[in-house]
């Protein structure tokens, strides 16, 4: 119990500060969808920022955190020192390496965008061919220090240390708006303002993160010595990891902005808006979990407490999808008032709301398969089995990809959108199933009926949101502030209606989380 009460907090935590980051990062959104509105260009800057955020994925955040924590808390229990040091030689081969790679990003800039951005040049947009080289050029040393953000997170996370290195991409959001009202400087190639932005906000993420680094006794002076045994497992666990994680988050995202390419112009913009949309309940519910549990479960793991690691997998999953499941059905019942009041403004007109909120709709069908599978792949890294997540990671690309290519016809960038959807899904089915392959029962009974609960809950209340979803209101032009206002009263009184489906349902979840507070609310004031 002891145990699940730090993983709710550490993930409540995490969960406040993504928060922030991610309506920073919302507030990104509208300042580009203001100034430039869906078009070419955007589309050409979305394109180029793929590249090394793709890279990111894999050289940092997700394939460094699955590897690192597990192996650093191995050393932590025995010798800090040894952890610290291994963390200085881990900033090393992130230099030696990731530094490479951005160096060649800028060199064969050309022919990266000539493959990324293929349907630029086949359909003779040449101008967005040549913007989207130079965005490249001017974005890829963005990976190396997110890249060395990663380390410093990773480091801190395995102290039970969450907050602030959550709180840090928010650093880059804020970067990236200070960059955007500079606009005027450069009137003639304004998006390249906001591609200076990107580079600014990964020092930033990393910049944020190092006084308390510091103060845990770590430092950031790297160490080139690659012969610690502690780096090689590190290598060896992060190798499966990054091919998993770019086939299932980035290559996917990738094919879909290649497809996208032969769409008409905005689709590819529509994509990016639906999903970061979808990525915000994602970033707040699902990798907050994921990454709060995985400290947990490689302590269970280190010990061999396999009947400890099952129950605590079960219990994140379950908390998951209490969370996480009406998020999904808000998003669909309230897709074109939320895109509405966010973006209809400035550049951004009916038509692309509309594009975008299609979009929200195909992608959130899998949103609880996409959540769900941050927690089964922490449970297989806290093992130090980073490659069975790659078998399943192969098969839903390959499902991505037939999929998309046939979709994409009849339903357009919807279809691209749909394909990834079902994706994610069997990537979660083949995860859960290979899962119980290894450890035997995981409290499947609980865990769906956990899913069955929170569904009917969800259903129950995105019927009742449906009603304000079909206002004209939302189809007006102007008229922000109303549409602002009323969502604040929807959003709640839709939460509040799954709050009371899920207490008459006896929720367990709902009443974990209520005892939570009670006690939280009990020590503060006794």
């Amino acid at each position: 119990m002891v145990e699940r009460k730090n993983i709710a907090r550490a993930a409540g935590l995490m969960s406040a500060a993504t928060l922030i980051s991610r309506i920073l990062g919302l507030v990104r959104d509208q300042a580009i969808a203001f100034f430039f509105g869906a078009s070419g260009i955007t589309d050409a800057f979305y394109v180029a920022f793929k590249f090394p955020n793709m890279l990111r994925e894999i050289f940092a955040e997700g394939s460094m955190s699955a590897a690192v924590i597990p192996v650093l808390t191995d050393y932590e229990k025995e010798d800090r020192q040894e952890g610290r040091n291994l963390v200085r030689l881990l900033l090393g081969l992130s230099i030696f390496v990731v530094g490479g790679v951005c160096v060649l990003g800028i060199i064969f800039a050309e022919p990266i965008v000539s493959v990324i951005a293929y349907g630029f040049r086949a359909q003779g947009k040449e101008h967005l061919y040549e913007i989207t080289v130079a965005l490249l050029r001017v974005m890829m040393p963005f990976l190396l220090f997110v890249s060395l953000a990663s380390v410093v997170m990773g480091a801190l996370n395995t102290r039970r240390i969450f907050f602030i290195p959550a709180l840090s991409p928010a650093m880059f959001n804020f970067s990236l708006i200070a960059t955007i009202s500079l606009l005027a400087l450069r009137p003639d190639r304004p998006i390249m303002v906001a591609a200076v932005g990107v580079t600014i906000g990964g020092f930033m993420q990393l910049a944020f993160q190092a006084p308390r680094f510091s103060a845990e006794g770590y430092s950031l002076l790297p160490s080139f010595g690659f012969g610690h045994p502690g780096l090689r497992r590190i290598a060896t666990l992060m190798l499966p990891v990054m091919i998993g994680t770019a086939a299932v988050t980035q290559i996917n995202a990738v094919i879909a902005n290649m497809l996208g390419t032969f769409l008409p112009e905005g689709s590819i913009t529509y994509l990016f808006y639906a999903m970061r949309l979808i990525q915000f309940p994602v970033g707040i519910f699902g990798v907050a979990i994921g990454m709060a549990v995985l400290p947990s479960l490689s302590s269970h793991a280190h010990a061999g407490d396999m009947k400890s690691l099952k129950e605590d997998f079960s219990f994140s999953l379950r908390l998951l999808f209490f969370i996480g499941v009406p998020a999904m059905a808000g998003l669909m019942a309230l897709r074109v008032p939320i895109v509405a009041t966010l973006f209809q403004h400035g550049g951004w007109g009916a038509e692309a709301t509309l594009g975008t909120a299609e979009a929200v709709l195909f992608y959130s069908l899998g949103l609880w398969a996409i959540m769900g599978v941050k927690v089964l792949a922490s449970t297989f890294y806290s093992l130090k089995d980073t490659r069975t997540p790659v078998k399943a990671a192969l098969l839903a690309v390959a499902v991505n990809i037939s999929l998309g290519v046939t979709l994409m016809g009849p339903m357009k960038h919807s279809g691209l959108a749909l394909a990834q959807a079902i994706a994610a899904i069997v990537n979660f089915s083949l995860l859960i199933t290979l899962l119980r392959g290894r450890l035997g029962s995981v409290g499947g009974r609980g865990i769906a009926g956990s899913l069955l609960r929170a569904a009917l809950a969800s259903a129950i209340m995105g019927l009742a949101l449906n009603h304000f979803a079909s206002m004209a209101l939302w189809t007006e032009a102007g008229r922000t502030l109303d549409k602002a206002l009323l969502l604040l009263v929807v959003v709640p009184a839709g939460a509040a209606a799954y709050i009371l489906g899920s207490a008459l349902m006896r929720s367990e979840e709902l009443g974990f989380m209520v005892k939570l507070f009670k006690d939280k609310f009990a020590k503060e004031n006794g």
